[in-house]
């Protein structure tokens, strides 16, 4: 009987080409320690130049040994010899660079980084491209200091520069550098500005600079709406229209010439040692790795409604588009110093684990007498897709059947088995990584993909199993319903979903409806009210807590909805994107009712609960919501941790076609969230699938913490916001009937007469209008409007319809308002 073999060990080992990861660390700690020394070294030698420089000068390393020689340095000789080859000799003051490049490295080696050397060349290129580059600045500008500002390397290159295109050409040279690194670093569009207006730009930019604010596209919005301003009151610098095209895809990920992080993997079951895998590149069952790569305003002060009028249907010659971002032209965007970054949490590719876990599948498989044609494995932040081409006369359904048992060899959870992948002849199996790495939120919106993006709601997810940054947008969606078992990540979701617009959109683009049961998840969002907030005119807070008040909220939605649909049908526009685009081109009144549409998002953070404690009430206008809304530019967020067929009916899965499904309990929950198994087979922490449609993609929700999401809304906060919030219409319920019974004219409001000359002259009954126009209280505005209703001035509540006007002519209201007052004083 043969004796089993004894499996081997896979050998610590280090990508740099080490062996031994202990040497990495060395030398890592090494690099540290020069940096320190260097640091002290060339610190000291700003005092003591003068001493050094005497003592070394002819410079030779033999002075180090002298019996006379007298320094003054910190470190003695051989820290006052180095800092004089430094400074004297070759690059001056930019020397400090040299420092901060060997702590760079030397942290890198010392925390086993992948490829070392590879990864930071270019970064080593570039630091010392800036040493040459300051070094060669600062001999032209202390030329004839006694302190070698520039070292030697600058006056003998700045010496010759200087003789060859002269003081003049040396400057242009440096505005050149200085200007390539601006266009470089942030890309510019500055066609909006005259060249009148560059020396300005430049100054603010410098000023800017000082305080830690490089955002030039809000200095350039700065300096043309000044201009615009001073030359012609309202008028909007620029069209702002929304720009993603109708036949976008709804979801997209970051396109690559080729697939990342893909592993092609030898199918033969031996086990290769770790060592040959990790060292033997032309063995034919060595990996090839190809690395992921790191990756309106109106006199009436009302948001969103302009100042200017024109007629309907007639574009107006010689004026510029509307721009809804003008009352608010100096917001700017926040920046993304304020999200936490984990580069230590980068992607490691563990070869002898996946050689491990290639075995063990293959094994696995040939026991049931299933063999594999070829295997290939992707790998992402926390799962590993090993792909699988079966021999032909393999039924799928055997390999889907051995799911439980390719986990058990693997000694792993989450094991998820695709087979077949849609739109590729393979089976995926999904292992989990055992080190998994941490998605930021601020690496996800530092990608290209989202900071190009011209979707109209883009919204970060995360990234996938190969990766790559994951981009949504949400008016394609246009629902959300996310579920999942608690603390398993829906309230990072909401929080990555929110911060994105808010990372993305102007505060006249999109307002947030946020509803938090829980009253604990959403309130520090409340700060934004005057920017981003929408909400009932009468709440005291706006973050809707109370459940008669989410009520109120849906149905004030539902009028808000239909409002807007009335508009479209003015308009002849088919939805937000066409009516905004006609509003911006000044072809619609806004005399008429019409303003700029906001997107708006409702947010529900626990809507089990709701549906608990209200039901119906709370099923219906959420279903009619879902059914309706989108074209106007209404979307829904719901979330919820319990994932049963009463919470999530059939009325509300027909109307969210985009679901997203945390880790759950049980099959059962899974197929209720996503039609489809395979949420409770997720790890949890982030781990998410998300459906949309017929395809089901696997994705690592992007992280970001409470004290981020803080400082990102204390940022927008600390900036000016609208006069007042969106408040969406007012909704009364069975309160609309209260007031009018019972009324005595003694209790007539002292602002009667100014509401009822404001209803008259505008032909529209409204008490949203009479509070923002006459700048009173919900609830007073409420008591005036039953008063004029009461003394016959407009028509009873017809619902989300403006009340109508009974008097018709203003010089028939002042007899009868001075009729009306003279009862009350007889009275």
């Amino acid at each position: 009987m043969t004796a089993k073999k004894k499996k081997s060990r896979p050998s610590l080992s280090f990508n740099s080409g080490f062996k031994d990861e202990r040497i990495p660390k060395l030398i890592g700690l090494l690099l540290l320690f020069l940096a320190f020394y260097l640091a002290v070294a060339f610190t000291s030698h700003l005092f003591t130049w003068r001493e050094d420089q005497n003592a070394f000068y002819p410079f030779s390393w033999v002075k180090l040994f002298s019996s006379d020689l007298v320094v003054a340095n910190w470190l003695g000789r051989l820290g006052a010899a180095v800092s004089n080859l430094f400074f004297y000799w070759w690059f001056g003051l930019p020397s400090f660079l040299f420092v901060y490049v060997l702590f760079k490295l030397g942290l890198s080696f010392f925390r086993e980084e992948e490829n070392v050397w590879s990864v930071n060349l270019s970064f080593i290129r570039s630091y010392l491209l800036l040493t040459m580059l300051l070094s060669l600045f600062l001999a032209f500008l202390f030329g004839h200091a006694e302190f070698p500002w520039g070292g030697a390397f600058g006056e003998s290159v700045s010496a010759w520069m200087h003789r060859f295109v002269g003081t003049a050409g040396m400057i242009g040279f440096f505005l050149f550098i200085f200007g390539g690194f601006l266009v470089w670093t942030f890309n510019p569009t500055m066609q909006e500005l005259r060249p009148a207006e560059w020396p300005l730009f430049l100054t603010r930019l410098v000023k800017n600079g000082m305080k830690g604010n490089w955002n030039v596209s809000s200095i350039i919005n700065q300096i043309v709406s000044k201009n615009k301003n001073s030359t012609r009151g309202s008028s909007a610098p620029e069209q702002v229209t929304p720009s993603a095209s109708s036949e976008q895809l709804p979801l997209s990920a970051q396109e690559t010439p080729q697939a990342e992080g893909e592993i092609e993997l030898n199918v033969s079951s031996e086990r290769v040692p770790a060592e040959k895998a990790l060292t033997d590149p032309t063995d034919q069952a060595m990996l090839e790795i190809e690395m992921p790569a790191d990756s309106e305003s109106g006199n009436s002060g009302i948001p969103g409604k302009p100042l200017s009028l024109f007629p309907e249907d007639e574009q107006i010659p010689n004026q510029d588009p509307y721009d809804p971002t003008l009352e608010l032209s100096a917001y700017e965007q926040p920046v993304l110093s304020l999200l936490d970054d984990y580069n230590d949490q980068k992607i490691h590719i563990d070869r002898a684990e996946l050689e491990a876990n290639k075995v063990q599948i293959l094994e696995t498989l040939l026991n049931y007498k299933i063999e594999i044609t070829k295997i290939k494995a992707t790998v992402g932040p926390t799962v590993t897709l090993y792909e699988i081409v079966p021999a032909p006369g393999v039924r799928i359904s055997k390999i889907k059947n051995l799911e439980d048992d390719i986990a058990l060899s693997l000694a792993a959870l989450g094991i998820r088995i695709i087979a077949p992948i849609p739109g590729k002849g393979t089976i995926g199996i999904e292992v989990p990584n055992k080190n998994k790495q941490i998605v930021s939120l601020k690496e996800v919106l530092m990608s290209e993909q989202f900071r190009r993006s011209d979707m109209d709601l883009p919204i970060a997810i995360g990234k996938t199993i190969s990766n790559e940054v994951f981009v949504a947008d949400l008016a394609k969606m246009p629902h959300l319903l996310i579920a999942g078992a608690t603390g398993q990540g829906k309230s990072v979701g909401i929080n990555t979903v929110l911060m994105s617009l808010l990372y993305k959109k102007h505060p006249s683009q999109v307002k947030f409806v946020l509803i938090d049961p829980k009253k604990v998840e959403l309130f520090p969002y409340a700060k934004l009210e005057n920017h981003f907030l929408a909400y009932l005119p009468n709440l005291d807070e706006p973050i809707v807590t109370d459940t008669t008040k989410v009520i109120h909220t849906f149905n004030s939605l539902l009028i808000e909805m239909e409002q807007r649909y009335s508009l479209l049908k003015e308009a002849k526009a088919r939805n937000i994107k066409e009516y905004n685009t006609k509003f911006i081109a000044r072809n619609l009144n806004p005399e008429k009712g019409h303003y700029f549409m906001p997107h708006i998002v409702l947010v529900i953070d626990e809507f089990a609960d709701l549906i608990m404690t209200a039901g119906k009430e709370i099923e219906l206008p959420i279903g009619r919501l879902a059914q309706l809304s989108r074209a106007v530019g209404i979307h829904l967020i719901i979330a919820t941790q319990r994932p049963s067929v009463n919470i999530i009916t059939g009325v509300i899965k027909a109307n969210f076609p985009a679901r997203i499904g945390f880790k759950v309990t049980s099959k059962v929950d899974s197929r209720t969230i996503l039609d489809a198994g395979g949420a409770d087979r997720l790890i949890g922490r982030g781990d998410m699938l998300l459906s949309f449609g017929s395809e089901v993609i696997r994705l690592q929700c992007a992280f970001v913490d409470t004290p981020e999401v803080e400082r990102v809304i204390d940022y927008i906060a600390a900036q000016r916001g609208y006069p007042e919030p969106y408040f969406l219409p007012e909704y009364l319920g069975d309160e609309a009937e209260q007031g009018v019974q019972g009324f005595n004219i003694k209790d007539i409001d002292d602002m009667f007469a100014d509401a009822a000359r404001l209803v008259v002259q505008n032909q529209h009954g409204s008490t949203s209008m009479i509070q923002r126009r006459l700048k009173l209280g919900y609830n007073r505005a409420g008591r005036i409007m039953d008063q004029l209703e009461a003394l016959g001035i407009v028509g009873p509540n017809e619902g989300s319809k403006a009340r109508e006007v009974l008097i018709y002519d203003e010089m028939e209201l002042e007899k009868y308002l001075e009729d009306i007052m003279n009862r009350k004083n007889a009275g």
